[in-house]
């Protein structure tokens, strides 16, 4: 069923062309209606402020690409989401508690299996075989590299999944959190979702890097300290618009804030 936001009509077209954008989600469908939800939510919010071109409300003739649109998304939130800078007393706070994550030069030597999401992939399927897979694995591990070689769509498939070793920041976030944010070494328990699909990982080694001081890290720290609190803020406003809009198609009163996925 199409998505109705105060009255705009959001296609059952769009949504399942967004839903094969962000095929690598749990539930793609769900992510794609919540996603466009709130984009037109924020576009009818500009529209109100008359941050469109020519002061016009939202209609879709007003842009010619998705662009378009992100910019008079980033527009009306540099107006009406103002985020406060983390103090130094919150940086050295955190960092106490998480110095694991500011350390310089930690590796890790990886192989994985991509079960990779495409237009028109049948997800559930897709994930269903992932895990099938993965259940295999656990039991047998040592078949790792001929099922890389079978399964993945990953070209390093063809070096039984092997990506060598890297660091901290050289993959796509959801794939770093699971491989740095911990210290496990072997077969994950489970599934990796990232934008490219669904991944088995395998961490062959690890190689620890070194703890840094405070000082060394005092920008890394406030910056991810001002992710986490601009994520907050943004959340918050779309909850505002979210309670003063009629929305039809999808619930977004459990939704967290893909804004631009």
């Amino acid at each position: 069923m199409p998505i109705s936001v105060n009255g705009c009509i959001v296609s059952d077209t769009l949504i399942a062309e967004e839903a094969a954008r962000l095929g690598g989600e749990a539930q793609p469908e769900l992510a794609a209606r919540r996603t466009l939800a709130i984009r037109e939510l924020l576009l009818q919010r500009a529209g109100e402020l008359g941050l469109l071109e020519g002061g016009v409300a939202r209609v879709e003739a007003a842009f010619a690409g998705r662009d378009e649109e992100e910019s008079v998304i980033e527009k009306l939130l540099e107006r009406e989401v103002k985020t406060p800078q983390p103090t130094e007393d919150e940086c050295r706070r955190h960092f106490a508690t998480h110095p694991e994550r500011f350390r310089s030069g930690d590796l890790a030597e990886v192989r994985h299996i991509l079960f990779a999401v495409t237009p028109g992939t049948p997800v559930m399927a897709l994930r269903d075989r992932a895990e099938v897979a993965l259940a295999e694995l656990r039991g047998a591990p040592g078949r790792f590299a001929d099922r890389a070689r079978e399964l993945s769509n990953c070209p390093s498939g063809q070096q039984g999944g092997n990506l060598g070793q890297f660091g901290r920041g050289e993959m796509v976030p959801e794939f770093d959190r699971a491989v740095f944010d911990g210290a496990a070494e072997g077969l994950l328990p489970g599934l990796v979702t990232t934008r490219y699909g669904f991944h088995i990982i395998d961490i062959v080694r690890r190689i620890p890097g070194r703890a840094l001081p405070f000082e060394v890290v005092h920008g890394s720290v406030a910056a991810y300290l001002a992710t986490r609190v601009e994520a907050e803020a943004l959340r918050q406003y779309v909850a505002v618009l979210a309670g003063r809009a009629r929305i039809e198609g999808v619930d977004l009163a459990t939704s967290g804030t893909p804004l631009m996925q």
